[in-house]
């Protein structure tokens, strides 16, 4: 038998090595052009398997809010690893599960008390939808079944949530997809398609929804799913009467309101959820990523008094009938209640607050590169959408792809790892961010815009 090979022996840049991976929505032809292999992290960087230092301007992926190699969680799982490491959810809880779940409840908007754990963004989406139908079937309304949920969101790869995506490309590969599912346009767009005035187009996108609940008949919706910010068109917000208006509308037909803050909630947006910047709460809230802060896999679903009450019964067929193996594990519920008391005790949400002020001021001085259309979003979570021309707001050509060229600059020239789409870039870094760092952050982007921009004079 061959000896072990060591770490250092492997070649983590070898197309025999890459060959054999698939990564999310990457093509694996282009990645093998230029892998990118993180070997550690600490702070706000990471380093790769050759060496190289990155400045993590987007937290993994809106994941590591307290930075890499905390030692507070690192700490809690280390203990952990000498407790427990696994607890079936079937059969049992754990000490730590039942800690996490009054940790999160405490800080869920009003009324949000009930709190399912379980391990990914998808599964917790997935599980919002299942607990909406099933709320209206033990309640007696078996008819409210269908989803409405919006173009242009994004929440989940598992097959229900995929459907409630509102994205052809994510979902065209596997359709056709489950039914019961239906779409409506999303508020915040920067060129509207409709004939109205700035000030009314999310009026109009908030009235759509009622819209469609009267023509598919209330008695037939359970629920309507949204993410409060739009993540995957570039962190678009929109305008302060929307959310109350949507809230306003689902009490009025009887329509569970989810929010997808899977991204968005635990202090990324400078609030403990992105719903606290409106003064709303859903009926039912999926968490995620920031619950951990990216230490192990960890998400929730939090949901009020009233759709809690539902499961609980003397009939076992009133049980919520969903389940994931790693829901509620004692490792990465350590890990959870370190990443919040961290959160508290350092008190980093208004600091996040701050420095996404401090954020966007610094981006509005790259407007001065001429292809800026917008700068949007809340907190440390910040999207900026280039055009061809700022004052007509005339997109670049489709084959352009400048957000993606800008984004690939980014990353591999100036070592600094974004987020970028064919019209957009998005930031978020870490929640220890200085002022010193976002200086660096945003001049490693400007520098990678003026260079795209000098290749498309070329």
């Amino acid at each position: 038998m061959s000896e072990p090979m060591h770490f250092s022996e492997f070649d983590y840049y070898s197309r025999d090595n890459l060959k054999h991976m698939v990564l999310d929505f990457v093509q694996m032809h282009d990645f093998m052009q230029q892998p990118l292999v993180y070997d550690r992290g600490e702070g706000i960087y990471v380093w790769d398997a050759k060496g190289d230092k990155y400045l993590d301007g987007i937290s993994g992926v809106w994941v590591m809010s307290l930075g890499h190699s905390n030692e507070r969680i690192k700490q809690a799982m280390r203990e952990q690893l000498d407790r427990l490491v696994f607890a079936s959810p079937i059969l049992s809880t754990n000490t730590r599960a039942m800690e996490l779940v009054e940790m999160i409840g405490k800080r869920m908007p009003q009324g949000l008390t009930t709190v399912k754990l379980l391990s990914g963004g998808s599964e917790a989406t997935e599980t919002a939808i299942k607990l909406a139908r099933q709320y209206y079937q033990n309640i007696g309304k078996p008819h409210k079944k269908k989803i409405i949920s919006r173009y242009n969101n994004f929440h989940g790869v598992t097959l229900g949530a995929l459907t409630a995506t509102g994205m052809a490309n994510r979902k065209a590969p596997f359709e056709p997809l489950t039914g019961g599912f239906l779409h409506i346009p999303p508020p915040g767009e920067l060129r509207s398609p409709y004939p109205v005035a700035p000030a009314d187009r999310d009026k109009l996108a908030a009235q759509m929804l009622e819209t469609v609940i009267q023509y598919e008949g209330a008695d037939n919706i359970a629920a309507f799913i949204a993410e409060p910010i739009q993540l995957s068109t570039g962190n678009v917000v929109p305008s302060d009467d929307y959310w109350p208006l949507i809230r306003q509308i689902c009490d009025r037909y009887d329509v569970m309101l989810i929010l997808d803050e899977i991204a968005t909630g635990v202090g990324r947006t400078g609030k403990m959820w992105a719903a606290d910047h409106w003064g709303i709460a859903p009926d039912i809230m999926c968490a995620g990523k920031g619950l951990s802060a990216g230490y192990s896999p960890l998400s929730a679903v939090g949901f009020s008094d009233k759709v809690a009450d539902a499961f609980i019964s003397q009939d076992r067929e009133k049980a919520f009938a969903d389940g994931h193996t790693y829901g509620g594990n004692p490792l990465t519920c350590a890990a959870g209640i370190a990443a919040l008391q961290e959160l508290d005790e350092r008190n980093l949400i208004p600091q996040v607050a701050e420095m996404g002020e401090y954020l966007m001021t610094k981006l509005q001085d790259l407007r001065e590169l001429g292809v800026i259309g917008d700068i949007r979003g809340k907190g440390l979570m910040i999207g900026v959408e280039f055009v061809k021309d700022p004052e007509t707001l005339e997109s670049f050509p489709k084959e352009t792809e400048f957000g993606l060229r800008v984004g690939r600059n980014t990353i591999h020239q100036k070592k600094m790892l974004i987020r970028s789409a064919p019209n957009w870039v998005a930031v978020a870094p870490p929640f220890i961010t200085t002022c010193a760092e976002i200086d660096d952050m945003v001049g490693r982007l400007g520098e990678a815009i003026f260079e795209e921009l000098g290749k498309l004079k070329q």
